[in-house]
């Protein structure tokens, strides 16, 4: 039995962001999060260390030692989460992780269920699961959220007579296949970036929009209005394509899997098969996004790492990665995926 803190919002609740300003001011910027390993647990995560951090963290402990970490917790506002492994056997006072998120872990139903209904009334934002050990993936997914951009707002100059995202794929609008890929995958939060009120009414309340006035200015300008517009909360950046309707949940959940590793670099993307070459989707940390706030025009996420290489991991591709620019793209995939129902049309 497990509940999802912080994942997706009821559609009802998804929000449409207003247009940036012509001078938007920084974006949250932090070094690599760490997580603070406070109990002899090994865990192969990113940013573990056994030492008190300085700077936004989180903290992991055994029960045993719950009262040390709601003491650390106390004393450090940028303390952002804590995961407690193996519930102690007497209630405790969790005030003071009001507006926080917990993530706990204990094979005891009852018990697990008494610290929930704890975390409920102290206004905590909990999630938790029912295991003796902590599965690896849900309590990385737990500690180190990513929220995912799906960039929408090109032109489609080279598919005259169309907007390509509302291109039908799998019985449904191509943009749409890209989010759900994103919301089974594991992200926290999906926000797409649209220029074309058509874009926007096809996402259908399914994602929060973005709005990007500047997006004939180039690809620079999309990404940057996506990274401003995701939760303080997100670690990192998933950026997707709009025209990547075949990309599937298991790419994004192997991206992401393999950012939370211990010891995996900044960026991590989609090996495109050539030597050293990469392709999207690719998972940003929020320690790139000073240099992607700076790019202008056409320029990408590609124009910051293909300088530097030694912050890009690659994982192998799960799905194809075609991405759909020309009617002869279209026509190509239709073929390969023929439609198997038909589109619902209002």
């Amino acid at each position: 039995m497990s509940r999802r803190g912080r994942r997706l919002q009821a559609p009802n609740d998804f929000k449409t962001y207003p247009s940036e300003s012509s001078n938007p001011g920084p974006v949250c910027h932090i070094l690599g999060v760490a997580v603070f390993v406070m109990s002899d647990l090994e865990l192969p995560i990113r940013g573990r260390t056994y030492r008190e951090p300085e700077g936004p963290h989180s903290v992991v402990v055994r029960g045993r030692d719950l009262e040390a970490g709601l003491q650390h917790v106390a004393a450090r506002a940028d303390c952002k989460a804590i995961a407690v492994i193996g519930l102690p056997a007497d209630d405790r006072d969790l005030s003071v992780l009001a507006g926080r998120r917990l993530f706990l872990v204990d094979s005891d139903s009852a018990r697990l269920r008494d610290f929930v209904e704890i975390a409920i009334r102290a206004d905590v934002d909990v999630e938790w699961i029912r295991a003796s050990t902590p599965p690896f993936d849900r309590l990385a997914d737990a500690l180190l959220p990513v929220g995912a951009v799906v960039l929408a707002a090109g032109s489609s100059s080279r598919m005259p007579g169309s907007q390509k995202l509302l291109l039908e794929f799998d019985g449904r609008p191509m943009v749409k296949s890209v989010i759900e890929a994103a919301s089974d995958g594991g992200c926290h939060q999906i926000l797409v970036v649209y220029s074309s009120d058509e874009v926007k009414q096809a996402v259908d309340g399914d994602a929060e929009v973005v709005h990007n006035p500047r997006a004939a200015t180039g690809m620079a300008s999309s990404l940057q209005a996506g990274l401003r517009a995701l939760r303080s909360d997100m670690e990192a950046a998933l950026v997707m394509l709009g025209d990547q309707p075949m990309v599937g949940s298991r790419t994004v959940a192997a991206l992401l899997r393999a950012w939370r590793r211990e010891g995996s670099r900044p960026a991590v993307a989609v090996s495109s098969g050539a030597a050293g070459k990469w392709t999207p989707p690719v998972v940003l940390a929020r320690e790139l996004w000073d240099e992607l706030m700076a790019l202008e025009g056409d320029a990408g996420a590609r124009q910051v790492l293909d300088r530097r290489p030694e912050l890009v991991d690659m994982v192998p591709s799960i799905d194809r990665l075609d991405d759909i620019d020309t009617p002869d793209d279209y026509a190509k995939i239709v073929r390969l995926f023929p439609r198997t129902k038909p589109t619902h049309k209002a």
